[in-house]
């Protein structure tokens, strides 16, 4: 093996130079004959020997090689990032924001509610920027921003030891140049090319802009919470001012943002938010921006700044889906960025979720409850408080305005509204006994609740106590069409079917409806539609909407509406709303369905109107929860707190002696609910029929006391 390997040698490695004796020249031929053996028993020591060959040209061939690779790799990366800068994008208009349409939602009193679109505030030069924080900004993100060209090795080093140490990732190599790079122009995947990129945009960007620019283009452009982008959006956010004007401890929590703004935002997370606001003053000092004193007078800036700051409630993302909804009808298509001014009132609407969240906790889960919704609204129609569920970022599903649900017996004021308009009276007296109506197929005959009858009951007795039958018996007395039209009047927007079991809620109503309606008695018979948008306007101060002087009109008389408190009142004193009492004069209407599979209160003051609804998204039956147990404590836990700085005042509870005669005044203005936007008529009030005495008169004048 080693004779063919010295033979492959031979070939491709040079010979040794002989050494020729100057005596004998080429004239010596009898001398190279005689010494010819002689040569060719030494001929191998013309040559490198195998041992000097492998240790010598094989480490020199191993060298020529990671030289050329070297040089060759170089060029290949080299062409490659070149190749990779042609396709970075255009950073000449980077101090132009284009950005899709914006919506800011607001309580009545102004504060933010919800927000659609990028919010942008006014672009701010670095001159214009506190020094508070610049420095916060950069003692915090990039401590070598004014030393390094776009991107800095000694922080790469240090994070990677930071993160190796701590075997996670705790810190991050970026500098602000990089970030510019990464938020304006990249997507945040996380791969080798993104980052390359990253940094030859981040070079780029040093080349073209000079520190000022660069920082003022990251803060004006990066993302703060709270859907607003840069730090004078988030001010006005945060804390309803410029970025002008921001002192050292807003400064800080601005700062503190960039890290993680939704966990850090003081809308959303007081508590964390100051503690990493701290931490950022910490970093001002370690930097050298402020002294010992600076930074203990800072905290408590910073402490006068958070001090009664509340979380935001998730919640009111509720009732501003389904604001936004309703936007295209009123200002259709609009380029400007628009502020909407909502009816909300934030303090009924983090009243109304301590509320439910209170009775759920301590009674939902033993009840098998796992939701609940409420709509509080004023007399006129002005949404004050909604809710759509106990968690928003778990289900975004509007269980007050998209739920459609069975009423129950909250359903049975439409039947006695209708029954009094014919004419009965509250102390007008029917049987409670076993009832039986023909229906198609055989006869359904309705049980109360308890499965037991009281005998003779006047209607208000009867619906304080929620009797099925009674209930039956005056939808099928005074016609089943009656009711139905009842309750399109004031509202009710199903298609109702008029079978015997209509007077026990067999439909399907959804809670904002069913709480509008319960609202004309609170609005003492006129006609009310829910609203909840009170202005729009654009970012600069143009108008596109104010709500109108609301349509006049009676839907039901002041003699029907008298009676009707009268009897909802008993409910709340007497009946099976007893657990709703709140002190004051109030009315309102439990509201069960079979199996227990959905739980009502509705009820009103002459100052607010409130539904509560509690059930299962999959239509589970609870656990023998009634109107009267979970919506009414609900209920009245939110009214209690809501109504709490409002004088008490009562009920209108008059009514005519006449109104069981035929020449009563019962029939409204409107026997027909009109469209809000339709023109109202001047004098819409039916025409009465001849004046009849016959049976009927007698037996409706029975029923006076």
């Amino acid at each position: 093996m080693q004779e063919r390997i010295k033979s492959l040698l031979k070939k491709i490695l040079p010979k040794k130079k002989r050494i020729r004796s100057k005596k004998g020249g080429n004239s010596a031929k009898g001398n190279r004959t005689a010494k010819s053996g002689k040569t060719r028993a030494k001929s191998s020591s013309n040559y490198p020997s195998y041992r000097a060959v492998y240790h010598g040209g094989f480490k020199s061939k191993i060298k020529r090689f990671i030289l050329k690779a070297t040089i060759y790799g170089t060029l290949a990366v080299a062409l490659f990032l070149f190749i990779l800068s042609l396709t970075l994008p255009n950073i000449d208009d980077l101090n132009k924001v284009k950005k899709a349409q914006s919506i800011l939602i607001k309580s009545e009193d102004g504060q933010i509610i919800g927000s659609f679109g990028d919010i942008y505030g006014e672009y701010i030069t670095y001159d214009e920027f506190p020094k508070s924080l610049s420095d916060a900004v950069i003692a915090t993100e990039d401590r070598n921003f004014y030393h390094h060209f776009g991107v800095d090795p000694l922080g790469l080093v240090r994070a990677t030891i930071a993160n190796i140490r701590a075997g996670h990732v705790v810190q991050g190599g970026s500098t602000i140049s990089q970030q510019v790079a990464k938020n304006v122009f990249l997507t945040p995947d996380r791969t080798i090319i993104r980052k390359l990129k990253e940094m030859l945009l981040a070079f780029k960007l040093e080349s073209r802009f000079s520190k000022e620019e660069i920082l003022s283009i990251y803060l004006n452009r990066v993302y703060l919470g709270a859907g607003s982008y840069g730090v004078d959006a988030a001010a006005k956010r945060y804390f309803d001012k410029s970025a002008r004007d921001l002192n050292l401890g807003e400064s800080a929590i601005m700062a503190g943002l960039l890290k993680a703004p939704s966990r850090y935002a003081p809308s959303s997370n007081p508590v964390l938010s100051r503690k990493r606001a701290d931490q950022v003053l910490v970093n001002m000092e370690d930097a050298g921006y402020l002294n010992k004193q600076q930074t203990a007078r800072a905290r408590k800036e910073l402490e006068n700044s958070m001090k009664g700051r509340k979380p935001s409630s998730q919640s009111t993302f509720y009732f501003a889906d389904w604001i936004a909804d309703q936007l295209p009808e009123y200002i259709g298509n609009v380029d400007d960025d628009v502020v909407v001014t909502t009816t909300l009132n934030l303090n009924w609407q983090l009243a109304a979720e301590k509320s439910i969240n209170e009775i759920m906790d301590k009674d939902g889960e033993r009840l098998n409850a796992s939701q609940a919704a409420l709509v509080a609204m004023s007399p006129d129609g002005a949404l004050r408080a909604m809710i759509g569920g106990r968690s928003y970022a778990e289900s975004q599903y509007n269980r007050a305005t998209q739920s459609q649900r069975q009423p129950g017996s909250s359903f049975k004021p439409f039947v006695y509204l209708a029954g009094l308009e014919e004419g009965m009276t509250p102390d007008t007296t029917m049987e409670d006994q076993p009832l039986s109506v023909r229906v198609a197929g055989g006869r359904w005959q309705p049980q109360n609740y308890n499965h037991r009858y009281n005998g003779a009951m006047t209607l208000k007795e009867a619906l304080a106590e929620s009797v099925n039958t009674i209930a039956v018996q005056i939808s099928e007395e005074v016609g089943r069409d009656k009711v139905i039209n009842m309750a399109h009047r004031l509202g009710i927007s199903s298609d109702m079917q008029p079978l015997p079991s209509i007077a026990l809620g067999a439909t399907e109503v959804d809670l904002l409806e069913l709480t509008n309606a319960y609202a004309h008695l609170a609005a003492n018979g006129e006609i009310v539609y829910p609203y909840g948008i009170s202005e729009i306007r654009t970012v600069h101060d143009k108008r596109l909407y104010k709500r109108p002087v609301p349509r006049q009109g009676r839907v039901l008389s002041e003699n029907v509406v008298g009676m009707m408190n009268e009897m909802l009142m008993g409910v709340l004193t007497s009946g099976t709303g007893r657990g709703a009492q709140i002190g004051r004069p109030a009315a309102g209407k439990t509201g069960t369905t079979s199996d227990y599979k959905d739980a009502w209160f509705v009820g009103y003051t002459p100052d607010l109107v409130t539904g509560v609804w509690v059930g299962n998204d999959n239509n589970e039956p609870m656990k023998k929860v009634t109107g009267g147990t979970i919506p009414a404590s609900i209920w009245r836990g939110f009214m209690s707190v809501a109504l709490s700085g409002v004088p008490a005042s009562g009920l209108p509870t008059d009514r005519s002696f006449f109104s069981a005669l035929p020449w009563n005044d019962n029939a409204p203005e409107m026997s027909e609910r009109p469209d809000e936007t339709e023109n109202p008529q001047t004098n819409t009030k039916p025409e009465k029929p001849p004046l009849e005495l016959g049976e009927s008169f007698w037996r409706k004048l029975q029923g006076v006391r």
